[in-house]
């Protein structure tokens, strides 16, 4: 006795397919509702001060430890080769190019994406999405379309705010604590941190990882059931699926970034 048929095979590639089309058209409706969301700009901007004010504090804290860490790491990296004086350059590089927009995703996905999955999904259960349909009010358009693009803007200014003060930490244990000259420290880094194609990668990145993350909190809690355990199951899906997009999207974009 087989324990699969040919049939059942069909049927989960069909549901698949047809949960890819149905995320695909939400996507779309989602990037044309950007002219009508942003006439109505205070829903947006309550948006960005709810997603990225509330992400505020561990977006600061993670970026300072991260700073700590790569200020350490570096410099004893770097003195094996004479090479100290070039820690600015390697901290804000790496803090730039990739540590600032992926590690801020996924603490935005953590933090503010979880939010999201569980404000829209309890707002199903509690049937709020459905009155505003009875009283012809399009909930994608008064809901989702103006989180989505809060949190498009939230993230890449969430991201900047990471690598600043990831390069701020990397400066106090660089010349603070270890004694690295300052004026190498600025001068390397300012010389070899092109603002294009550095700062702009990350940019390009950031703003990626912002359309991704928003969206997958905002379709998991569109589609999620309409009970505690469907709320909770999509706020955890939530959290897997967007932290695996920004990994692999990151990969892509780099392979990208650094053969064009």
């Amino acid at each position: 006795m087989s324990w699969w048929r040919p049939s059942d095979v069909g049927y989960a590639v069909r549901r698949k397919l047809d949960d890819m089309g149905y995320a695909a058209r939400l996507f779309l409706r989602l990037v044309q509702l950007a002219g009508p969301s942003f006439r109505r700009f205070s829903l947006v901007r309550d948006q960005v001060h709810f997603l990225g004010n509330h992400s505020l504090a561990i977006i600061v804290v993670s970026g300072l430890f991260v700073g700590f860490v790569l200020g350490l790491q570096g410099y004893y990296i770097l003195v094996d080769f004479g090479s100290d004086q070039a820690l600015g350059q390697m901290v804000t590089l790496s803090l730039v190019r990739e540590l600032g927009p992926v590690v801020a995703a996924l603490l935005f996905a953590g933090r503010a994406g979880t939010s999201l999955t569980a404000e829209i999904g309890l707002m199903k259960a509690g049937e709020q999405l459905s009155a505003m349909e009875m009283m012809a009010v399009d909930p994608i358009s008064r809901i989702l379309a103006p989180r989505f693009w809060g949190g498009v803007i939230a993230m890449p200014l969430l991201a900047a705010v990471f690598s600043a003060v990831g390069v701020m930490g990397g400066w106090l244990v660089g010349v603070v604590m270890i004694g690295v000259d300052p004026g190498a420290f600025w001068s390397q880094m300012q010389g070899g941190v092109d603002v294009w194609q550095d700062v702009g990668n990350g940019v390009i990145k950031s703003i990626v990882f912002g359309f991704t993350v928003t969206f997958v909190a905002l379709l998991q809690g569109y589609e999620a059931q309409a009970t505690p355990e469907g709320v909770s199951s999509a706020t955890t899906r939530t959290v897997v699926m967007a932290s695996l997009a920004v990994l692999g999207l990151d990969f892509i974009l780099t392979a990208m970034m650094f053969t064009i």
